[in-house]
C-alpha cells in the first residue's frame, strides 16, 4: 500500500483516538455534579475521575487559584492532544504502509496499531508534562518524580480508546486495499508478496530480541535491583531523586511476591512474565515474514509494539490474580492496565534493532555459504 492510500486510514484512526480521549476527559467534570452521586457510589465515581482526570481539559478543582495556572494547564492539555494526534498519525501511517491489511497481515496490523496508541499516549504525556507540572505551582520541587508520575498517568484510558482507534484504522485501510485491488488490472499489483525468511534465522533474531526484553523484565525488575535503581540516586534541589524517572524507563514490571506464601501463587506470577516473553518472541518471529520491507525503523517500531502487546497480555491474564478486586471493585483493577509502556519503548526499540541486525547477519551468512553452480557445468 502506498503512502497516498495509507494517509486516510492513519488520519481516521488519529481522529478517533483524539476524539475518544477528549470525550472521556470532558466527562470527568460531569462526575462532580450533585446528581452524579445518585447514579454511582462515591468510590466508583472517584475511581472513574482518577481514570479520566489525566485527559480532562478543564482544570481540576484542587489547582491553585489564578488565571495563569489555568492557562498553563489548558496549554498542557492542548500540547497533549496535538502530540497524541501527531504521534499516532505518524506511527499508524508507517504501520499501514509496512503491514498492509491483506490476508494474513490484518490481525497483525490491528494489534500493532492498538499497541502504538499506548505509545502515542505515553509520548504525549511526556511532552506535555513540563506545562502540566508548572500549572500546579510547585514545579521546582522534586521535578523528576513529578515528571515520572505525569508520564505514567492516563494510559488506562488509552488502552480502550486505542482499541477503538485501531478498529477504525483497519476498517478504513481494508476499504482502501479493496479499492486498490479493483485497480490491479490497470495499475498492476500493488502489494508485494510475503518475504521468505529462513526459519533458523527468524528464530535466532527473535531470541536475541526477546533476551533484550528479558533483561529489563527479569534482571532490572528484580526486587533488589529495582530497589537499587530507585534509591541509589539522591541529590538536593530541583533534580532530586532521578530513580523514579529511571524506574519508568527501565523496569517492565516488579518482582513483588504475591500476598500468600504458597509456591503455586508465586509460580502463577512468574507464568505472567513467561507469557510476556512468549508474546514478544512469537511477534518478533513472525514480523520478518509479515513486513513488506524488513528495515531498521520498521523492526524498531514493531519491536516496541510487540513489547507493549506482551505487557497487555500479561496484565490482562493477571487480572483474576488480583486480590484487590473484592475490596476495591473492578474499576480499580482495570486501572492497573497500561503500565510499563515507557520501559517498553526503551527496550522494545533496542529489541527490534537487535533482531533485525541478527537477521541480516544470518541472511548474509547463509548467502555466503550457499553453494555456487557446479564446476564444469555445460550451458544448454
Amino acid at each position: 500500500m502506498t503512502y497516498r492510500r495509507a494517509v486516510l486510514p492513519a488520519v481516521a484512526g488519529a481522529v478517533l483516538l483524539t476524539l475518544s480521549l477528549w470525550w472521556a476527559g470532558a466527562s470527568a467534570q460531569a462526575l462532580r455534579l450533585p446528581g452524579a452521586g445518585t447514579m454511582l457510589d462515591p468510590q466508583s465515581a472517584l475511581q472513574i475521575r482518577l481514570l479520566l482526570g489525566p485527559w480532562s481539559y478543564d482544570p481540576p478543582s484542587e489547582m491553585l487559584s489564578g488565571a495563569a495556572y489555568g492557562d498553563l494547564y489548558r496549554t498542557a492539555m492542548q500540547i497533549r492532544y496535538v502530540t497524541v494526534f501527531v504521534v499516532f498519525l505518524a506511527g499508524a501511517l508507517f504501520l499501514v504502509r509496512r503491514l498492509p491489511p491483506v490476508r494474513p497481515r490484518t490481525p497483525a496490523l490491528l494489534l500493532a496499531v492498538w499497541t502504538w496508541s499506548l505509545v502515542a499516549g505515553t509520548l504525549a504525556a511526556l511532552v506535555s508534562a513540563p506545562w502540566l507540572i508548572s500549572s500546579r505551582g510547585h514545579g521546582s520541587y522534586r521535578l523528576l518524580p513529578q515528571l515520572a508520575s505525569a508520564i505514567a498517568s492516563g494510559q488506562q484510558l488509552t488502552v480502550f480508546a486505542g482499541l477503538l482507534a485501531s478498529l477504525g484504522t483497519v476498517l478504513v485501510a481494508r476499504t482502501a486495499a479493496k479499492d486498490a485491488e479493483g485497480l490491479d488490472g490497470a495499475e498492476g499489483a500493488e502489494e508485494p508478496p510475503r518475504r521468505e525468511v529462513a526459519p533458523r534465522a527468524a528464530r535466532l533474531s527473535a531470541s536475541v530480541g526477546t533476551a533484550v526484553v528479558a533483561f529489563s523484565l527479569i534482571v532490572l525488575s528484580y526486587e533488589s535491583v529495582a530497589a537499587a535503581i530507585q534509591t541509589s540516586f539522591y541529590d538536593g534541589g530541583m533534580f532530586s531523586e532521578p530513580g523514579d524517572l529511571l524506574r519508568q524507563w527501565l523496569l517492565l514490571g516488579f518482582w513483588t511476591s504475591p500476598t500468600s506464601t504458597a509456591l503455586t501463587d508465586w509460580l502463577l506470577y512468574r507464568l505472567l512474565d513467561a507469557l510476556l516473553l512468549a508474546v514478544v518472541w512469537w511477534s518478533l518471529r513472525l514480523l520478518p515474514g509479515l513486513l513488506t520491507r524488513v528495515t531498521v525503523p520498521a523492526m524498531a517500531l514493531c519491536g516496541v509494539c510487540a513489547t507493549v502487546l506482551g505487557l497487555l497480555a500479561s496484565q490482562v491474564a493477571g487480572l483474576p490474580l488480583n486480590s484487590d478486586a473484592a475490596a476495591w471493585g473492578p474499576l480499580y483493577v482495570l486501572g492497573r492496565l497500561g503500565g510499563g509502556v515507557p520501559a517498553a519503548i526503551t527496550f522494545g526499540t533496542v529489541a527490534g534493532v537487535a533482531a533485525v541486525t541478527v537477521l541480516r547477519m544470518a541472511d548474509r551468512r547463509e548467502t555466503t555459504e550457499a553453494p555456487g553452480p557446479a564446476e564444469g557445468a555445460v550451458e544448454a
